[in-house]
């Protein structure tokens, strides 16, 4: 077998990643130094490898072709660099057929978001390939934030309550006994060094997308819902048997809003439903404005094996997929799904939705003002 490649690295403007892509998007996120955090199902398939063995290894040593990891590395690093998105394009000649793949590198925080799409032709062209990319990369990176906010309110209970119980053991031990009081430092330095990982690990993390920039501007409803639903479509719906109705009665309306923000919300919405849904059924996305709010319903029918199934194709990564399952506190919402509840809060609103169990009819809610924002 003989193996050889070509590839160039440019800056990236998501929305002008003019190649053309073949299937589904494979994701692999590294740190700064190139090792690798983890790596979806796709990527997996598209390379015939276990994700699961990659996690912790240096990109150099991965069991991936040469030209594809030396493409990924100039990648990376050109995002990191220039904290802005990259693209580059790879062929890979193996004997008679040729590999081309495209390749999204997105810089997040001290970690790079590599995506990688096979591609039909060199020269073809979808306008809506990056923009999928670059939803599910969102989606993953405000996931991170949430399960980040979870951690770190979900860590402060139990140190507050260790720190209290120290000083009520301090006034009970005996001040001369010297075991006692190395016990009682040994807790209170535990305890600090936990709070200041919180706060210098955790929230200083978080604070790279704890405020979401919005572009407030008048934006037409239906266009909204139309363009959410036709990329949920061809990002999930269409490989997965899986139909998505739009039934609403908006025409003209419009709403205050940031349009692409908005879009990114109902896209996860609808894709994160058809996700969890069996072949040959139906997601029904409804929306209608209720007095002051503009509100967005999606219904669907959970199959826990259509979450769970690592064969099937996906958006979500397994780990937030297989968590969507799990049975949560009262107001918490699946973590997969942490983007439209961010999205929905900047703009004013709230998002909900009912608790997601296998044979469940479950019904996703988001709600936006369409005055006073």
């Amino acid at each position: 077998m003989t193996t050889s490649f070509s590839s160039t690295v440019e800056p990236g403007d998501t929305q002008s990643f003019d190649t053309a892509v073949a299937g589904n998007d494979g994701l692999l996120v590294l740190d700064a130094a190139q090792r690798c955090l983890s790596a979806d199902a796709v990527f997996s398939h598209l390379f015939d490898v276990d994700s699961t063995a990659l996690r912790g290894r240096a990109l150099a040593d991965l069991p991936l072709p040469a030209p594809l990891i030396a493409s990924l590395s100039l990648a990376a690093d050109a995002a990191l660099a220039g904290n802005g998105a990259r693209r580059a394009q790879v062929s890979i000649e193996e004997d008679d057929s040729t590999r081309v793949f495209n390749i999204l590198a997105l810089p997040v925080a001290e970690s790079v978001t590599l995506i990688v799409s096979t591609c039909a032709n060199a020269t073809g062209a979808s306008d809506n390939a990056a923009r999928i990319a670059h939803l599910r990369a969102e989606a993953a990176l405000f996931m991170r934030d949430h399960v980040l906010s979870v951690v770190s309110h979900d860590l402060r209970g139990p140190l507050n309550a260790i720190h209290s119980w120290g000083y009520v053991l301090e006034r009970k031990v005996d001040a001369n006994d010297p075991a006692a009081q190395r016990a009682l430092t040994g807790i209170r330095s535990g305890v600090e060094q936990q709070v200041k990982l919180i706060e210098q690990s955790i929230d200083t993390t978080r604070a790279e997308t704890k405020a979401v920039a919005l572009a407030i501007a008048p934006a037409a409803a239906r266009a909204l819902l139309e363009r959410g639903v036709a990329l949920a479509r061809e990002a999930i719906g269409e490989r997965r048997g899986v139909s998505i109705t739009l039934d609403s009665p908006l025409v003209e309306e419009q709403v205050e809003g940031d349009a692409d923000r908005l879009t990114n919300a109902l896209w996860l919405m609808a894709a994160f439903a058809t996700e969890a849904s069996a072949r040959d059924t139906t997601v029904q996305v409804s929306s209608n404005i209720e007095g002051s709010t503009w509100r967005t319903d999606v219904r669907f029918t959970v199959a826990a094996s259509a979450l769970t199934d690592a064969s099937a194709a996906h958006v979500l990564e397994a780990f937030a997929r297989r968590q969507a399952l799990e049975p949560r506190e009262a107001g918490r919402i699946a973590w997969g799904l942490a983007l439209c509840k961010r999205i929905s809060e900047a703009h004013g609103g709230a998002f909900e939705h009912t608790d997601i169990v296998n044979g469940a009819a479950v019904t996703a809610t988001m709600r936006i003002p369409v005055a006073g924002m």
